[in-house]
């Protein structure tokens, strides 16, 4: 190799290539320091695009699964709400047992008629009842719909039950429905037991869309951490592995600035043919 002053061919490659290991080593540091395979969009352009599309489903995720728990408090009240109804109806049926015996006056007829008229508002006034705003009873029956995964492509149903509409929950709490003479509490506890029969089909049915609702957020739960695995794996760095690329750099960039030292000291020959 000829000797030059203006051109020093070996410097400039020692250059280039130390340059080269400081970008890796800064990188490398990047990907320690924040815990990040993916730093910049260029280290990985179609993992990062993945890695994207997986974060988005997994807030999604997370949002449904708030949604599920919302709709399983809903359906909760409403069963507190059956539960109560239960209770009342129970009650409306002892009184208009009680009403029938035969020393009872009929002063102690018309007490027992005064509670029942009471406990018949009661289930109107339950009838209205809200969960945040939203009416837990409708006087159509409908239902609500619940998505149960973060793409919204399958949901389920709740049902607002028409508790106070139902034609037997109706005939209980009717003004006409009274225990002021023996026959007409015979044909009140026909009637009330027809109207706990029918609340008994609600309150099932208001416990079969809490379990599927449960089955729904088990799925959710499953589906959720199966992609913070796989978004894992694509993103967060492979600390040893990293750790040991760090290490690689160190050496290759104390080497290469010896090496370029040396070449800028290659030159200095070219004085010695000079003098």
């Amino acid at each position: 190799m000829s000797l030059s002053i203006n051109t020093n061919s070996s410097a400039s490659v020692s250059a280039s290539n130390l340059n080269s290991t400081n970008t890796m080593l800064q990188r490398s540091l990047q990907r320690l320091s924040s815990g990040s395979r993916i730093v910049n969009s260029y280290d990985d352009a179609g993992g990062l695009a993945v890695s994207m599309k997986m974060s988005a489903a997994i807030r999604r995720t997370d949002a449904t699964n708030i949604n599920l728990q919302n709709a399983q408090s809903f359906l909760k009240t409403q069963d507190g709400a059956f539960a109560t109804a239960t209770k009342v109806l129970t009650r409306m049926s002892e009184l208009a047992t009680l009403s029938q015996d035969v020393t009872k006056t009929t002063g102690d007829t018309a007490n027992y008629q005064t509670e029942f008229t009471a406990l018949q508002s009661q289930l109107t006034a339950l009838g209205s009842e809200k969960f945040n705003g939203v009416a837990l009873f409708n006087t159509s029956g409908s239902t609500s719909t619940v998505y149960t995964n973060e793409d919204s492509t399958t949901s389920t149903t709740i049902t607002k039950a028409n508790l106070t509409a139902n034609s037997s929950m109706a005939t209980a709490i009717s003004s006409g429905t009274v225990i002021s003479s023996v026959s007409a509490a015979q044909a009140t506890v026909s009637s009330v037991n027809t109207a706990l029969e029918a609340l008994a089909t609600m309150r099932a049915q208001n416990g079969s869309e809490s379990s599927k609702l449960n089955f729904a957020q088990e799925m959710l739960t499953t589906n959720k951490n199966n992609l913070e695995a796989a978004n894992g794996r694509i993103i967060d760095v492979d600390v040893a592995s990293e750790s040991t690329q760090l290490a690689r750099f160190n050496i290759l960039q104390q080497a290469g600035t010896a090496m370029l030292a040396q070449a800028n000291q290659t030159a200095q020959s070219v004085l010695r043919l000079l003098s």
